[in-house]
């Protein structure tokens, strides 16, 4: 049996943070990508499907032409639109205790996310995600601290046609941190803002300390989608944030070349943040650029190919468009959990996240092309992230650190286990992995991904977060309930 774990609170939050200056690239640099990005906005321009969304741009003196739905945007009319956008804020938890401050040099976490299947841990069956998946995974998301704000890691695939609304009641129900869902539509968002101000208590609370995002994806190349779009328009307008991702696909929704795949994608995020911005000037806004290769023999999804060229661009990109930014540094293309190739392309990635600068990261738990939960891989993955977490920072340098006194002490040839300074800090010299936890002999470490596996059943079935006041559990209850008589059917 793995070591005890101490499941009476949540672990303290470790967000990745990097005590060494670092600048990859230079603004000459990244004002190349600027330029082009600028010039698909103008010359080539991007597909609004909403007539909303395009009355709202035309009224600002966007070119729109409405036969075709494209919008094409002076570089003026972009570059005033983005100034409006907030840089900093805080992302708002549910009792406070959990919030996060946009403007710390600190990478905030969350799992992968809309995961399809899971292996059940009772069972052993391959299936199908449920609602009460989601509840257990959101219940470990709460415990771990290496996990500081909530994804739905995997969907609610029971619940239906609203099953996006449905995964934000969970998430409040299960977990006091912040949430992003992935909730799409004008009348799906109306409602999730409703659940939001429930939790914040008001309005202009839910403003103030928004304990809720939203992630709206473009669809690639140059569109932006009616209910996307149209459920980010709502969500600006109650100060929720939205975090727009484009993900393209090197040589098939966009140029085999990267550097024109990256500034295509800007493109795609500025021209939703513009409208945001036009609509409801200041609105929070976060932009993720995500591309991902198609296997040019088998077109099959490959996100961590051997090289990493331009990892950190899409970050300082969007930082050097004035936004917050979110990016994916961790997670596996891996079939089944506790691979070499499931650990290689997990670690390498998040330790580059700890010194991307990026605002928001997710960082693993998911196998298969981020479609399949194990409890062993959210483990091995949570493990990987702590090494992440310190592989930046810097040594502790005061005078208990160097020692001179007790290198003097001990001298040429002694030794230093009996002395009171080793006995003070031995314990914590060496903090174990999850690869290090002694066997039954007392001598050799045990397996690792046994001793994930069941540390993982040990939170999904027996930690218990802070609950939910009954009576904002009811009201979002009520919320869902008219969610599903209105739109289900």
């Amino acid at each position: 049996m793995t070591d005890a774990l101490d499941l009476s609170h949540r672990e303290p939050l470790l967000p990745l943070t990097s005590d060494l200056p670092h600048r990859f690239h230079d603004d000459a640099y990244l004002d190349r990508f600027k330029e082009a990005t600028l010039h698909i906005l103008e010359h080539t321009g991007v597909q609004f499907d909403s007539p909303g969304a395009r009355a709202i741009l035309k009224e600002h003196g966007a070119a729109v032409d409405e036969e075709t739905g494209r919008v094409r945007f002076s570089p003026d009319l972009v570059l005033d639109a983005v100034k409006t956008a907030p840089r900093d804020y805080v992302l708002g938890s549910r009792d406070g205790s959990c919030d996060l401050d946009l403007s710390l040099p600190q990478s905030y976490c969350c799992s992968n996310g809309s995961g399809t299947e899971v292996i059940d841990w009772h069972t052993g069956e391959r299936r199908q995600s449920t609602a009460a998946d989601l509840e257990a995974i959101t219940r470990a998301t709460d415990y771990l601290g290496t996990l500081q704000y909530w994804w739905p890691t995997v969907g609610a695939n029971d619940l239906g046609e609203t099953h996006e609304l449905h995964e934000f009641r969970i998430g409040f129900e299960n977990t006091v941190k912040h949430l992003q869902g992935m909730v799409q539509g004008e009348r799906l968002a109306r409602y999730a803002v409703e659940m939001g101000v429930v939790i914040a208590g008001s309005e202009e609370e839910l403003r103030r300390r928004p304990v809720m995002s939203d992630l709206i994806g473009t669809v690639c190349p140059l569109v932006n989608d009616k209910k996307g779009i149209e459920a980010a328009l709502v969500f600006a307008e109650a100060g929720v944030p939205v975090v727009t991702v484009s993900m393209p696909s090197y040589g098939t929704t966009a140029p085999s070349t990267q550097a024109g795949t990256l500034a295509m994608a800007m493109a795609e995020v500025l021209s939703a943040t513009v409208c945001l911005q036009l609509a409801h000037p200041g609105a929070p806004t976060i932009g993720w650029l995500l591309p991902v290769y198609a296997d040019p023999r088998t077109a099959a999804l490959v996100t961590v190919p051997v090289e990493s060229f331009g990892r950190y661009l899409p970050t300082e990109l969007v930082h050097h468009f004035g936004l917050p930014a979110m990016d994916g540094f961790g997670g596996t293309d891996e079939d089944l959990p506790g691979t070499w190739l499931g650990a290689a392309e997990t670690a390498h990635t998040l330790m580059l996240g700890g010194a991307s600068g990026a605002e928001l990261i997710t960082t693993g738990g998911l196998t298969n092309r981020y479609q399949l939960f194990t409890p062993e891989q959210m483990m091995l993955d949570s493990d990987i992230h702590r090494r992440a977490a310190s592989a930046f920072r810097n040594l502790p340098i005061g005078d208990d650190e160097f020692a001179l006194d007790v290198i003097d002490d001990v001298g040429p040839g002694g030794h230093f286990l009996a002395h009171r300074h080793t006995r003070r800090h031995l314990r914590d010299t060496m903090k174990r992995s999850i690869g290090q936890e002694i066997g039954p002999d007392g001598s050799t470490y045990r397996d690792a991904v046994e001793v994930a596996r069941e540390r993982g059943i040990a939170i999904l079935d027996d930690y218990e977060p802070e609950p939910l006041d009954e009576d904002k559990a009811a009201e979002l209850a009520r919320i869902a309930a008219a969610a599903d008589a209105e739109l289900v059917g």
